[in-house]
C-alpha cells in the first residue's frame, strides 16, 4: 500500500512520471482511468484550493467523491480520530484525502486504513501536492530547473509548503534562497538573507509565503502592513527583470504580493491552481491504481 504523507515517499523517477502524466492530463482532463472509483476527502482545516482541487481531479478521472463536513461530523461529537479513521474505511474508500491542523496525523491515518492517504497538508509538516505543482509549474516556465535560483520568501517557519519545496526542490537542484525576519526564519542549515532587494538580481523565481498568523502563538507584527513594509513582492521590486512568482495561496493583496503583481504575466498563482489539478490526478492514478 502506497501512500503520499510526504514529497520524500515518491523517488524522483516517479515525480518525473507524474509530471509526464500531468502534461497529458493539462491536455485532456476528461479521463475515466478512474470510473466507479470512491474517493473521500476530509478536511479538519479550512481550504478552498485543495479540497476543490482534489474533487476536479477526482471527477475529471471518473471518480466518485465522499467530502465529509468536518463541522457536522462525529469528530465534533466526541469521536477519536483512529475511530473516524475505523469507520471511513470500513465505507470502502479507494483513497482518502486529509487535511489536520496537527502534523503527524495522515501519518497515524495511514496505519489504520486499507487505502491510500494523501496528505493535504498537515499543521506545519508538510503539503506534498502542493510542491509537486509547484515543481511542475517551475519546470513548464523555466525549462531545467537544475542550478536555477528561487528565493522562498515569508513565513518560512510555520509553512508545509516551504517544507515541502525545500526537499523537494533541492532534490531537483535548485538553489533555494530563503529570506524572511529573524523570527519567520527556521533554524536550518540553507541560504538565509533578511531583504529580498539583496537577493533580486540572483535568483530566477520568488515564491511568496502567507503569513500564518492562526499558527503564531504571539502576535509579533503591530500589523500585516508593517510585515509587508519589508517582504511584499511589487512590480516595483521586479522592474523589468524575468522573475517569475508563485504563491501557495491564499494570497494577502498587498500583503504577499501587491495588486500590480498580482495582475503581472510573471505571476503564476492562476497556472498553480490549474497545474495543481493535473499533478493531483496524476497523484490519484497513481496510487490508486497502484494499489489494484
Amino acid at each position: 500500500m502506497r501512500h503520499l504523507i510526504d514529497t520524500t515517499n515518491f523517488s524522483t523517477e516517479e515525480i518525473n512520471a507524474l509530471i509526464e502524466r500531468a502534461e497529458v492530463f493539462l491536455k485532456n482532463p476528461s479521463q475515466n482511468i478512474l470510473k466507479d472509483k470512491k474517493i473521500i476527502t476530509i478536511f479538519f482545516e479550512n481550504s478552498t484550493r485543495t479540497r476543490s482541487s482534489f474533487e476536479v481531479a477526482a471527477k475529471n478521472l471518473g471518480a466518485y467523491v465522499v467530502s465529509l463536513d468536518v463541522s457536522r461530523s462525529s469528530s465534533s461529537k466526541g469521536e477519536t480520530l483512529f475511530d473516524t479513521a475505523a469507520n471511513l474505511d470500513a465505507m470502502g474508500p479507494n483513497a482518502i484525502v486529509v487535511r489536520h491542523k496537527n502534523a503527524g496525523v495522515p501519518n497515524i491515518l495511514s496505519r489504520y486504513v486499507h487505502c491510500p492517504i494523501i496528505n493535504g497538508g498537515d499543521g506545519s509538516h508538510a503539503h506534498p501536492t502542493q510542491a509537486l505543482l509547484d515543481l511542475f509549474t517551475l519546470k513548464k516556465n523555466l525549462g531545467e530547473i537544475k542550478g536555477k535560483s528561487i528565493a522562498i520568501v515569508g513565513d518560512i517557519k510555520n509553512s508545509r509548503v516551504a517544507n515541502s519545496n525545500i526537499e523537494l526542490l533541492s532534490r531537483f537542484g535548485m538553489n533555494i534562497i530563503l529570506v524572511a525576519p529573524p523570527h519567520f526564519m527556521p533554524q536550518i542549515n540553507m541560504p538565509k538573507c533578511g531583504h529580498i532587494q539583496d537577493v533580486i538580481d540572483k535568483v530566477d523565481a520568488i515564491m511568496s509565503l502567507r503569513t500564518q498568523t492562526e499558527r503564531h502563538t504571539n502576535q509579533i507584527y503591530a500589523s500585516l502592513k508593517d510585515y509587508a513594509n519589508g517582504f511584499c513582492i511589487t512590480k516595483e521590486l521586479l522592474g523589468e527583470r524575468e522573475i517569475i512568482v508563485l504563491h501557495p495561496g491564499p494570497v494577502h493583496r498587498n500583503v504577499d504580493i501587491d495588486d500590480a503583481m498580482m495582475r503581472d504575466k510573471r505571476c503564476k498563482a492562476l497556472e498553480q491552481v490549474k497545474n495543481g489539478v493535473a499533478i493531483r490526478m496524476a497523484v490519484l492514478e497513481k496510487l490508486i491504481k497502484g494499489a489494484n
